[in-house]
């Protein structure tokens, strides 16, 4: 086992960026080369993480105005929306770095490393965790409406989205401790990576884990509120239903692909077949690139999903467009402004707000 420790920690950890993996290229006398799925990476991550970008820096900055201009911050829904548009920015900070990496490897100094490999982390967890307790707090609202009234005070608020952002920040933390930039000795190329692929395998591992436990709320939760919406004496929207679905079927379409190829790759270290195959491995490699497209795109479809398909979110952007847009006649847009805003019908519950 000791050996088997040892020849590990001199098997070069490539892990995202460039989507090498745990394959030993001199394994059987076997090189395995991944030229062209490297190639194949860097086109297709190049323009779709432009667009993601684009899409997502637009997207999260409108729902951080429109929630700090028309509604109450001190709603423990509208704090995690909030922290939720935050958590994708910092996310999205960290695509220009992967896109460079996978065209023209690591150009950065090792500090910046283990910074933007911190930051994108903090921003990859997070969301997913807001995304979970909001799935958590809806399913409180709907299904025991009288446990969330204390929930609404401002304090709450504060102590979840501190506690959030410290788990996210604790799992982040392996990155910022184990990943450096080194120089591989067959091409001379600069790399951003864990330091040993043990702590390769420690990150893979901590992702799936992640999902499966949030797939597995999130799944529990909007079927307990589908059961709960379905019921004689309520008065379902099927709106409501069907963005539910779409919910969870996106969820599970961006993220499951992503993190089983990520397992796959892993089996590759422990000399497993046929994932020890240089063909196989080749092979997920190209559906991990398109997973990782899949899965890197929420940030910016999720102002989509959790504000912008929403009536009242809709009619605020409206608001905020024709704000920005009318530049004559100062005092007739304030007054129909207060005017719309004062006639605007308070959302407070699940079903109400789409």
């Amino acid at each position: 086992m000791s050996d088997l420790i040892a020849t590990s920690d001199m098997v070069t950890a490539d892990y995202e960026q460039n989507s090498s993996d745990y394959y030993n290229e001199d394994y059987e006398d076997e090189m395995c080369v991944k030229t062209e799925v490297r190639k194949f990476g860097a086109i297709v991550t190049t323009v779709f993480f432009s667009v993601v970008i684009v899409f997502s820096v637009v997207g999260n900055l409108l729902v951080l105005v429109i929630l700090g201009k028309y509604e109450n911050l001190k709603s423990m829904t509208n704090a995690f929306l909030l922290n939720l548009a935050l958590s994708d920015l910092i996310f999205t900070l960290g695509l220009p770095f992967w896109a460079s990496y996978d065209i023209h490897n690591w150009i950065f100094d090792k500090t910046a490393c283990k910074a933007v490999s911190f930051i994108f982390d903090v921003g990859y967890y997070s969301s997913i965790i807001f995304l979970t307790t909001m799935t958590i707090h809806r399913y409180m609202a709907v299904v025991h409406p009288m446990s969330v009234v204390i929930s609404r005070k401002s304090f709450y608020c504060v102590v979840t989205s501190s506690i959030v952002w410290v788990a996210s920040c604790l799992a982040a933390t392996p990155a910022l401790l184990f990943k450096t930039s080194y120089v591989n000795n067959n091409d001379n190329s600069l790399h951003c990576e864990y330091e040993s692929t043990r702590w390769k395998l420690v990150g893979t591992y901590q992702r799936n884990v992640f999902f499966l436990i949030s797939f597995a709320v999130i799944i529990f939760c909007y079927t307990q509120i589908l059961l709960r919406l379905f019921r004689p004496n309520s008065h379902t929207r099927h709106k409501t239903v069907r963005l539910i679905l779409i919910i969870v079927v996106v969820f599970f379409l961006g993220w499951a692909p992503y993190n089983v190829t990520l397992f796959l790759q892993s089996l590759a270290y422990w000399q497993l077949k046929p994932f020890d195959s240089c063909k196989i491995n080749i092979t997920v490699d190209y559906v991990f690139y398109v997973g990782r497209l899949l899965a890197f795109s929420h940030c910016c479809l999720n102002p989509i999903f959790y504000m912008f398909m929403g009536i009242k979110f809709r009619n605020h952007l409206k608001q905020l467009l024709w704000y920005c847009g009318d530049t004559t006649n100062i005092h007739r847009r304030h007054s129909r402004l207060i005017y719309s805003n004062a006639s605007m019908p308070t959302v407070t519950s699940f079903q109400d707000q789409f």
